[in-house]
């Protein structure tokens, strides 16, 4: 028997790295959130919006896709080593949008970031679940998801300010490289969480599906398994409204008038808020389950994406990107907390990278309609379309099982 300790208490120093490591990992997306759509059109003269929004759909399938192959490479090269190659990948992000002569050049440094995120987020991720109880998955996550997504808005909000002090490209990617050197630094400290893992498979001998294959998992991660399905879907759609958000917000609220320092401060406080609430609706849904967090926050989402549409001041505007970022803190750790519920330790790692896969499909496929929707029709159009995806996700959500046991 392994005599490695679980629990985040038992692991503080560790746990502690993790949650700061993360929240430079989300300093890397907050760079591009509030001034990059606005680079598209200035810089480089795009007009449609689906061209526009092409660097979220390469940053998304891209993000997707090593998700997909995130947790095979973490168990065979372990998780710390994956960690500091998905920084090393990110160096070239900055360095390519400071240097681009063309769109394509914007669009290849998303793929880059894409894998990136996949590599660093879903290790921090993964190895603080690993150090975790079972009753402390939805704090762990929280204080991932909290510390990323606090990195998200604190860099949109600073790079939009660098952006109307200086120019938008290239003084607020010089933070870029920066932010890349510490992060990297900083997992050079961390350590591999393979015995944790292994201590707790030792807790779990005798279940039945302990070995079962990645196919299987995938299948019951995607359709078979009705809460993982259900977990899966919620979490696509989330992500799909994210999308859509980071590429049209700032083109929507320039349009009704907000200079780029207020776009900044309203599109960082959606994450801000998605970041801060999320510390306590983690540890929230430790205690009274994930079900009625999932159901609730998904039509949250929905109405505040509505209110946008129904106000048109900045004050208002900027109470429904809050009211947005509720809504999404509410779901999105208590999903990842519900998928670490519903599979064994030896395939969850593996699941919750197809999970991800799903979920982070969501930026390409939510930049993609939100492109469509607004090409055809308009921008207000294809925000208010794009709400119904989170309103039937809550909606089927009330008919899944509690997964906190």
């Amino acid at each position: 028997m392994s005599q490695t300790q679980i629990g985040i208490k038992q692991n503080i120093l560790q746990f502690t790295l993790l949650v700061f490591i993360n929240l430079f990992v989300g300093f890397m997306v907050g760079l591009e959130r509030t001034v990059l759509p606005i680079v598209g059109e200035e810089h480089f003269g795009l007009a449609s919006a689906s061209a526009t929004l092409s660097f979220i759909v390469s940053f998304g399938f891209s993000k997707a896709a090593m998700n997909f192959f995130a947790g095979g490479l973490a168990d065979r090269f372990g998780r710390r080593e994956v960690l500091l190659v998905g920084w090393a990948i990110g160096l070239l992000v900055p360095i390519l949008v400071i240097f681009a002569h063309a769109w394509w050049v914007i669009v290849f440094a998303n793929i880059l970031l894409g894998i990136n995120q996949g590599l660093t987020w879903s290790m921090t991720l993964n190895m603080k679940i690993d150090l975790a109880k079972s009753n402390q998955r939805g704090v762990a996550v929280g204080f991932n998801e909290f510390a990323g997504y606090i990195g998200v808005g604190l860099m949109a909000s600073i790079s939009g300010f660098v952006a109307s002090q200086t120019s938008i490209r290239p003084e607020p990617f010089l933070l870029g490289i920066g932010i890349v050197v510490i992060g990297f630094i900083l997992s050079l400290f961390a350590k591999d969480t393979e015995k944790h893992v292994q201590s707790q498979s030792e807790q779990h001998n005798g279940e039945e599906n302990e070995k079962i294959d990645a196919k299987e998992v995938f299948k019951k991660t995607t359709w078979k398994d009705f809460n993982l399905s259900t977990l899966t879907f919620a979490g696509l759609s989330t992500n799909l409204k994210d999308g859509m958000a980071w590429g049209l917000f700032p083109v929507f609220l320039a349009a009704g008038g907000l200079s780029v320092g207020q776009i900044g401060i309203v599109v960082a406080a959606y994450p801000l808020a998605w970041g801060f609430f999320q510390l306590f609706t983690g540890i929230y849904s430790d205690r009274i389950g994930r079900k009625g967090l999932i159901v609730s926050g998904m039509i949250v989402q929905a109405l505040a994406l509505w209110m946008f549409l129904l106000v048109d001041t900045y004050a208002l505007w900027l109470a429904a990107a809050i009211i947005l970022g509720i809504g999404t803190a509410m779901v999105y750790p208590t999903i990842i907390a519900g998928v670490g519920d519903a599979s064994h330790p030896k395939w969850r790692a593996t699941s919750l990278g197809y999970y991800r896969f799903w979920r982070d499909s969501g930026y390409a496929f939510g930049a993609l309609f939100a492109g469509l929707f607004t090409d055809l029709l308009n921008v207000d159009w294809a925000i208010g379309l794009v709400a119904i995806l989170p309103l039937l996700a809550g909606l089927r959500a009330i008919r899944m099982k509690e997964t906190m046991k």
